[in-house]
């Protein structure tokens, strides 16, 4: 991945959770690293890892974690499609709340010019999905500055967590099969035959 899409951590969600949904048919979801946690003030020691929002998937799922989707480039989407997925989602911080002042709204530019692509080369719009969780920059500095800061409510967030993880499986289910996985399975199934290298040795 391109450094300015710095990936911070990946996460899978374990084999054993309960299948609702066919497995083979992966989400790749991108997770900004600044929503939906308790806000933090930036200290000389850097700033604590990361905490990753629990979505509850019913199934695994490819998660990675990057410091801002907005700096998401077209590439790292179709790379996931490439790699297997049926569908995508971006989960950026509210517009008004990012920590990079533009990046959530350069997330959902990308998204709809993302979208004008799959549906250009036959994979289709419908499998990107863009939602937003609550940001936390302006939560940020305030505790930075040293001013009182109202909790998120943590029954708020697993509201919209679970209601992120509801329509994303319900647009996986209505959606076909990812062609280029058909088009993997073909080209798999034609091998049958093991290519050798034979070399003439005079010695």
């Amino acid at each position: 991945m391109n450094p300015e899409a710095a990936t911070i951590s990946v996460s899978v969600q374990p084999p054993d959770a309960p299948i609702q949904a066919s497995p083979r048919r992966a989400i790749t979801v991108f997770l900004c690293a600044n929503c939906a946690r308790p806000a933090r003030a930036a200290t000389s020691a850097g700033f604590p890892r990361p905490q990753v929002p629990d979505f509850g998937w019913p199934f695994p799922v490819r998660q990675v974690l990057v410091s801002c989707t907005g700096r998401l480039q077209p590439e790292h989407v179709l790379k996931a499609f490439d790699a297997g997925s049926e569908a995508v989602c971006m989960v950026a911080c509210q517009e008004d709340d990012c920590h990079y002042v533009e990046g959530s709204k350069r997330c959902a530019r990308r998204a709809s010019f993302l979208r004008s692509i799959l549906d250009e080369i036959g994979l289709g719009g419908q499998r990107l999905l863009l939602f937003h969780l609550p940001g936390t920059a302006a939560e940020d500095m305030a505790l930075g500055s040293g001013r009182a800061v109202e909790a998120i409510s943590a029954a708020a967030v697993e509201a919209q967590l679970a209601a992120i993880r509801d329509q994303a499986v319900e647009a996986l289910r209505a959606l076909p099969p990812n062609p280029l996985n058909r088009i993997r399975m073909a080209e798999t199934d034609g091998k049958t035959h093991q290519e050798v290298e034979v070399g003439n040795d005079d010695n």
